[in-house]
């Protein structure tokens, strides 16, 4: 299986033309954990499974989305509402309620990976508005085998933070 995931776009629209004219039909999915500031039905959003975030208005994207992709199941949320800037047993918790094997989310525009309870728990950055100790703009690629998971974060520019990659045993919950 393979994923990109993106967050926290406010309102650019061409990083993500960019990430679907490269990456769509060579990813399983492409997902964005809110904060795009865009209309569902613009096109830079098609293709994506996209949640609400907190500077997103209107009812036009769902708070959580819980899909199934190549047999994996994956929580996407923006972050805000289970208070990920002080924590993350919120979204620890809801995702083991789920049987996730993937926990998505952003909100606080700084990337990061662990695995909690065989939950893979990512935070892809800012596509925009990077904070934190990595300062550029960056994504994430997930590319999951009978082998395990290896995360990658890339940078809008289509570079790998080498530094950054990891791979992870996966332990699939559903």
């Amino acid at each position: 299986m393979k994923l990109l995931v993106v967050s926290d776009s406010h309102h650019e629209r061409d990083c993500l033309i960019h990430l679907k004219e490269k990456y769509e039909g060579k990813v399983d999915a492409m997902i964005h954990c809110g904060d795009s500031e865009l209309e569902k039905d613009d096109a830079a959003m098609q293709g994506f499974h996209t949640v609400r975030g907190n500077c997103d208005f209107g009812s036009d994207y769902p708070n959580d989305w819980v899909g199934v992709v190549d047999g994996y199941r994956i929580f996407t949320t923006h972050g805000h509402l289970y208070n990920i800037k002080m924590t993350l047993m919120n979204v620890r918790y809801r995702a083991r309620e789920l049987n996730a094997d993937f926990a998505f989310f952003g909100h606080s525009h700084e990337l990061g990976v662990d695995m909690l309870d065989n939950t893979i728990i990512l935070n892809p950055g800012s596509i925009s508005l990077p904070r934190g100790r990595v300062h550029e703009k960056t994504y994430a690629l997930i590319d999951a085998t009978d082998d395990g998971v290896k995360i990658r974060f890339m940078t809008i520019d289509d570079v790998e933070l080498t530094d950054l990659t990891q791979t992870f045993p996966l332990v699939k919950n559903n």
